[in-house]
């Protein structure tokens, strides 16, 4: 086959294929048709010359480019040519060699529609949206989280200690850095056993559920160990660098932790090396899409108001791709339809660069169903993290129940301080 006959406008797929939305730009000299062509041959049973081993059955399995509106292509997919539950394969073949065409300038996988055989080969969430309220005991607001700062460098001890205010002034998880697994001056057994003593030490005294998100971000067997590690000292939470540490790995201990009963707090970091350019890469919302389908209960999706690269317009699509059952489709934010036909919805998280004076923008866009997590937010707060974690549920208690911050900041000294010593502004 040449590569013009792998671009066929009369096909219309059917709901069992597989649909990939790409945005492509051929190089000088080429059009538009001949570089989709190249895109939809390499990525199914395609070369670059004919061969006389391409049989009539084989043909029948061939992606066709079927809806062309330069610079965007919408490429079918019979589900035929994808292992069920291999993610790797998947994306080995959409998400391969197209990337290296010399044929192609500029490509990005922007969307996909996953048809309901792919889907339901994999298991999503164990606990979910619903599941992680149920184990933190919280239904009516957002499930707040802190990771304790400088992110790396503290003792296990000063890490300990700055985990004590946090929970303690109302936070409700503390969270391990990207970057922070088992060094030196923090080995990942001493912090795990230190933190979880203290965990329960400190909902005795308060009466509210606490969690800690820790990182196990390693080798697999290792990362293995430590979560077994944590189940056996009572944790409810592991979080893994996904995109680090790689699709078949979170594939993987998402069918061991069905054991250990604990849920994924899945970490984006690397994203932006492959998601931030918009004419090539590939999407966050592809990205978010295979995470809830391979399993993790929540995932970072960025702010709109923070420090980190993350623009509305790809903040809202992620957020319905991480809670919503059903999926319409939506040009404006490049989303193809989805159905998820079971697989349980997750919390979205918005992180990075966030304080209480951006809580209410927070709300506004999430709604209560997210997980905001602040580092800097708490623990930069004049009064010290414990004054920082209090200032942060008030609020979010105030942006809940329609009350200016600047009301309430007039009743509480701490989140007073906070919007004295940030304001609303947007960090950069």
């Amino acid at each position: 086959m040449t590569y013009i006959e792998y671009v066929d406008t009369g096909y219309t797929p059917s709901e069992e294929d597989l649909v990939v939305l790409f945005r492509v730009e051929p190089i000088k000299g080429m059009s538009f048709e001949e570089a989709v062509g190249r895109v939809a041959s390499e990525s199914s049973n395609g070369t670059w010359t004919e061969v006389t081993t391409m049989k009539e059955h084989i043909r029948k399995l061939s992606a066709k480019a079927y809806k062309l509106y330069s610079p965007w292509v919408e490429v079918a997919y019979p589900a035929e040519l994808f292992e069920e539950g291999n993610m790797s394969q998947i994306l080995s073949s959409i998400a391969g060699n197209i990337f290296g065409m010399k044929a192609i300038r500029k490509l990005r996988l922007e969307d996909v529609y996953w048809p309901k055989k792919i889907v339901e080969s994999f298991p999503g969430p164990q606990y979910g949206l619903e599941g992680v309220r149920d184990i933190m005991k919280i239904y009516d607001r957002p499930i707040l989280a802190t990771v304790p700062k400088p992110k790396v460098g503290m003792y296990t001890s000063e890490f300990v200690e700055a985990a004590s205010e946090i929970w303690r002034g109302g936070i409700d998880l503390v969270k391990d850095d990207e970057n922070l697994t088992s060094q030196s001056f923090n080995k990942f057994g001493e912090r795990a056993r230190a933190m979880f003593r203290l965990r329960d030490k400190i909902e005795r005294e308060t009466g509210e559920r606490k969690g800690y998100l820790i990182n196990i971000t390693a080798p697999y067997k290792e990362m293995l160990e430590r979560a077994r590690l944590v189940s056996d000292l009572g944790g409810e939470f592991v979080m893994i660098d996904i995109l680090t540490t790689g699709w078949s790995a979170l594939q993987s201990l998402r069918e061991e932790f069905e054991d250990l009963k604990v849920a994924v707090h899945a970490h984006r970091a690397f994203h932006a090396a492959f998601t931030r350019d918009r004419k090539h890469g590939m999407s966050m919302k592809v990205v978010a899409e295979i995470a809830r389908l391979l399993g993790v209960d929540h995932i970072h999706v960025g702010t709109v108001v923070g420090k980190l690269e993350s623009p509305k317009i790809d903040v809202i699509p992620l957020i319905r791709i991480c809670r919503d059952k059903v999926i319409r489709r939506n040009n404006y934010y490049r989303l193809l339809p989805k159905k998820w036909y079971g697989i349980k919805g997750i919390f979205p998280v918005s992180s990075g660069g966030i304080h209480p004076g951006l809580v209410p923008e927070l709300i506004k866009m999430f709604g209560v169903d997210v997980m905001i997590q602040a580092g800097g937010g708490v623990l930069g707060h004049p009064g010290g993290p414990l004054k920082g974690a209090e200032a942060f549920r008030e609020a979010i208690d105030a942006s809940i129940h329609g009350e200016s911050l600047e009301d309430r900041a007039a009743k509480n000294k701490a989140l007073r301080e906070a919007l004295d010593y940030w304001g609303r502004r947007t960090p950069i």
